[in-house]
């Protein structure tokens, strides 16, 4: 009897995961990027199954140790405080996105509290002024709720999909959407 064996999830895979996540609300972008990685179709669907059957597994290890197995140690660990509570942010980068970062940030004994593209420290962002400047792909969900404060944020139609009430410029009101933090689209 032959054995398969299965090579582990790379940072390449990872890529891949986010992207399937994407293609709902941008598959032209999607299929740029994927050819950009030399990745089919058939290699992207393959790794979310992988990855969601690591996500699921009754032997799964934590949030944090999979991201490690799977991207390496991270850039860097950054201290954080939000409110009255010490935490970690974890930051790998992201080939595809040389100016983003995946940002894992951690509260005390490790838990996870959030996963998602961050702005690389030391990039500037996008002028966000108005409605014209919110193109898919082209910021995060923290840059869009400075730039358009105040922001009421809204649950997502899945665990890796926010979105944001925002007021533009003149009044009118939108919902910006997001996947794995990066903006996908605006709603009416």
């Amino acid at each position: 009897m032959t054995e398969t064996v299965t090579r582990p999830l790379g940072p390449l895979d990872f890529q891949l995961v986010l992207l399937r996540r994407m293609a709902d609300h941008q598959p032209g972008l999607v299929e740029d990027a994927r050819h950009q990685l030399g990745a089919s179709v058939a290699d992207m669907r393959e790794a979310n199954k992988r990855w969601q059957a690591m996500t699921r597994s009754s032997r799964s290890r934590g949030a944090l140790s999979r991201y490690r197995s799977v991207l390496g140690e991270p850039e860097a660990v950054v201290p954080r405080r939000i409110g009255d509570l010490d935490c970690e942010a974890r930051l790998w980068p992201v080939p595809l996105w040389p100016h983003l970062r995946f940002e894992v940030l951690s509260g005390p004994g490790g838990a996870v509290w959030n996963e998602w593209l961050v702005r690389a420290p030391g990039t500037p962002g996008p002028e966000l002024h108005a409605e014209e400047d919110l193109r898919p792909w082209s910021c995060t969900v923290d840059e869009v709720a400075r730039a358009f404060a105040p922001a009421r944020p809204m649950e997502g139609s899945a665990p890796t999909r926010w979105q944001l009430a925002i007021t533009l410029p003149g009044g009118g009101t939108r919902v910006a959407e997001f996947t794995w933090g990066l903006l996908q689209r605006l709603l009416p």
